[in-house]
């Protein structure tokens, strides 16, 4: 499998473009797959600047309902004519930051025909799967850091129900793609049991004080317990990279946009 980082909060180099998104393309042995459209047309960019294209992608997956997944999509369209982008049925909803900001999917999407909406499990080819885990049973409990869901007029913690994964098994490996693990990066982990596991930790908010650090190496220390190699960035936060890098070592690797790496 082949990853190529499209779309990051960092770059490699000025060559790139980044911003507060995430956009990976992947090649597996016989699909291409866009994962999420970062938060603008500038992944397409970044894409045509590691030579990949876009026109011959097989199918997209939207990871979940926000915007710096999602704002992309539009020009994905315009770049791919074919193409359907599987997102789950919940990703349409209206979701809310912690300053009462919409982080929502753009409403004109709702609608688009190329949009297929997924349940809890959808089984796309052999061996790729997408799946929710929301019958799962928590380890640990769900935190929203602020996020919120808009239903009936009033405004819940999101429990990121409309968060899927993406998993691929190739040969007696198991390679799951995630957008930012809002159900908890220990809980994903303790319920796919992935070789590699890619995408976002959603610690960026942790602080990396006395308590922050604490919570972070323990959360290191539970994912060490794996034998799984990890890549990761986006709202994963540096600070909060470097301080779990001294359990985890070499098996955690950073992404940045511009970035390509075989598994």
């Amino acid at each position: 499998m082949r990853v190529y980082v499209t779309m990051e909060n960092s770059a490699v180099s000025s060559d790139f473009a980044c911003e507060h998104g995430l956009s990976l393309y992947i090649e597996t042995g016989d699909q291409k797959i866009l994962f999420d459209t970062g938060a603008s047309s500038a992944f397409a960019d970044n894409a045509k600047r590691m030579g990949i294209d876009l026109s011959a992608v097989d199918f997209a997956v939207l990871s979940h309902g926000h915007y710096d997944h999602s704002d992309g999509i539009h020009k994905f369209f315009e770049e791919n004519d074919h193409a359907p982008l599987y997102a789950d049925q919940r990703a349409f909803g209206a979701y809310v930051s912690g300053r009462g900001v919409s982080v929502s999917v753009k409403a004109d999407l709702i609608s688009n025909p190329r949009i297929i909406r997924t349940g809890d499990y959808m089984q796309l080819t052999d061996n790729i799967t997408l799946l929710t885990c929301n019958w799962e049973e928590e380890l640990h409990p769900i935190e929203s850091f602020g996020l919120k869901e808009l239903r009936g007029g009033k405004l819940y913690p999101d429990t990121f129900r409309h968060e899927q994964y993406l998993m691929v098994e190739e040969g007696n490996r198991r390679i799951v793609i995630s957008g930012c693990s809002h159900k908890g990066i220990c809980n994903i982990v303790h319920w796919l049991r992935p070789d590699v596991l890619i995408g976002g930790f959603h610690f960026s908010k942790i602080e990396t004080d006395e308590v922050g650090r604490d919570i972070l190496l323990d959360a290191a220390s539970e994912l060490d317990a794996y034998e799984t190699v990890y890549y990761t960035g986006h709202c994963t936060g540096d600070a909060q990279f470097d301080v779990m890098r001294e359990i985890l070592g070499e098996k955690l690797h950073r992404m940045r946009a511009g970035l390509y790496f075989q598994i």
